[in-house]
């Protein structure tokens, strides 16, 4: 007779083409994944619309200052200026659809203020103002520069100018921890589901009469459960890696999503054993993760944080340490998961 956990956890797996839900974010994960390469063009879009090529954006601008603003709008990339004698006159041709926006730069006091003048609400509106964002603040970068040496005292350092694009740092700061999480959150609810559903239909009682034990049972449902994230993942991951997405120390992200998978589903079968109502349980849970994940976004090696290091190979040399880390969490909240186990009254 073969080991009762690993039957049970096959069994597990053989019902999760009757959970259409689970079956259909599945399918939507493997979409993202497969098709990531253009994916990521249009989700770019949103997540910084400043990035969105082929389209111009015409500014006038006008007022004392014009002339220095002028030449910083101008060396943008997808930016041209047109100068104005006045600002009716820059207003006017706004009004008229000449120009995109107006800015007015005005000398006051030693000072430069800009006036920025844009579309009413519409997703147009959302792109120039990013636009304008960035022209704005190369301008200020530029006068500062220009006035440094005038200065009696040293002002504060400007922050480093980024250094990657936008559709890098979507990739690996977006995208890939959305597709190594979302597995481990849908095994949580799945382990819910399934203990809570075994009491609710009384078939738990009927695994208890035969030779298998209560922590056998909830081995094999944790295994299952367990299983699916990292198996997930790494089609995933391979699916990302052929659109282009170059994932380094692969072995490692997936070691990492396996720890977090076993812990999230320990949490999650440990709340089902002691709130045996689904509704109730998947509540519980849902909260429970998403006041554990939120909160360990505030840690300097947050999970995201983690895994999109791990992607780019910028965790140094103390990684391995990093991911045993994350195993032994993983490892711990079970061993205290089977320990407590025969001290609940499963089905009572």
């Amino acid at each position: 007779m073969g080991d009762p956990r690993l039957t049970i956890a096959r069994r597990e797996l053989a019902t999760l083409r009757s959970e259409k839900t689970i079956v259909l974010a599945l399918l939507i994960q493997l979409f993202i994944a497969a098709f990531s390469s253009f994916l990521v063009v249009g989700l770019v879009s949103l997540y910084d619309p400043g990035s969105v090529e082929g389209y111009e954006t015409t500014v006038g601008v006008t007022g004392d200052a014009a002339d220095d603003l002028l030449r910083v709008v101008d060396e943008q990339p997808s930016m041209a200026g047109t100068a104005y004698d006045s600002q009716a006159a820059a207003r006017t041709a706004f009004r008229n659809g000449e120009v995109d926006a107006v800015l007015l730069a005005d000398r006051r006091a030693g000072r430069v203020f800009v006036t920025a003048t844009v579309p009413d609400g519409s997703v147009r509106t959302t792109v120039i103002v990013v636009q304008l964002r960035d022209a704005l603040s190369t301008f200020e970068r530029t006068e500062r520069d220009d006035r440094a040496s005038f200065l009696s005292s040293t002002p504060l350092d400007l922050p480093p100018r980024a250094g990657s694009t936008p559709y890098y740092g979507f990739s690996y700061t977006v995208l890939l921890p959305l597709l190594c999480f979302l597995p481990v959150f849908i095994s949580g609810s799945m382990v819910v589901d399934s203990v809570t559903e075994e009491v609710d239909r009384g078939t738990l009682e009927l695994l208890r009469v035969a030779p298998v034990s209560t922590v056998d049972i909830v081995d094999g449902k944790v295994w299952a459960s367990a299983a699916l994230a990292p198996a997930q993942a790494g089609l995933w991951l391979a699916l990302l890696d052929f659109n282009g997405t170059t994932v380094r120390h692969p072995l490692a992200l997936l070691a990492v999503v396996a720890a977090l998978a076993l812990l999230v589903v320990t949490l999650g079968a440990t709340i089902a054993l002691l709130s045996p109502d689904r509704r109730a349980a998947q509540f519980l849970y849902a909260v429970g993760v998403l006041v554990a994940f939120g909160g360990s976004t505030l840690l300097p090696y947050s999970p995201v944080n983690t895994v999109a290091r791990l992607a780019v190979d910028s965790v140094g040399a103390t990684y391995p340490l990093l991911v045993a880390g994350y195993v032994a969490l993983g490892v711990a909240a079970y061993v205290l998961l089977r320990r407590a186990v025969p001290r609940i009254e499963l089905g009572a």
